[in-house]
């Protein structure tokens, strides 16, 4: 991960630290309002709302790096896996049988060639 600490990055954790700080600050403006004889549940739901609006900036710089990991990793491109080798088969070397007839001879070459074809 080249230049940890690049200008970009700083001002991003920057605007997210700040935007915290200032929702939180409304927070404690809201429960100082919750406080005081006037105050409504209204303002004790804006003092648990602001820290999350203060969180949703670094939720989304967040979320953005993993959905960017995620494309660069879809987009990388695939090992290349090396071609299958060919298989060679040796026919066994058969004495001739005199006393094979010809429909034998021609089953035999059958499975042979039916071998062969599954070595591949």
């Amino acid at each position: 991960m080249p230049g940890l600490l690049t200008p970009k990055r700083l001002a991003v954790a920057a605007a997210c630290l700040v935007s915290l700080v200032v929702c939180c600050g409304l927070a404690y403006w809201q429960w100082e309002r919750f406080s005081e004889a006037g105050g409504t549940f209204q303002n004790l739901g804006y003092v648990f709302q602001w820290p999350l609006f203060g969180l949703f900036p670094a939720f989304m710089v967040w979320r953005l790096r993993r959905l960017d990991a995620r494309r660069k990793a879809e987009a990388a491109p695939e090992p290349v896996a090396e071609p299958p080798r060919p298989v060679v088969t040796v026919e066994p070397v058969r004495a001739p049988a005199h006393d094979e007839d010809d429909e034998l001879a021609a089953y035999n070459r059958m499975l042979a060639e039916l071998h062969a074809r599954d070595q591949r």
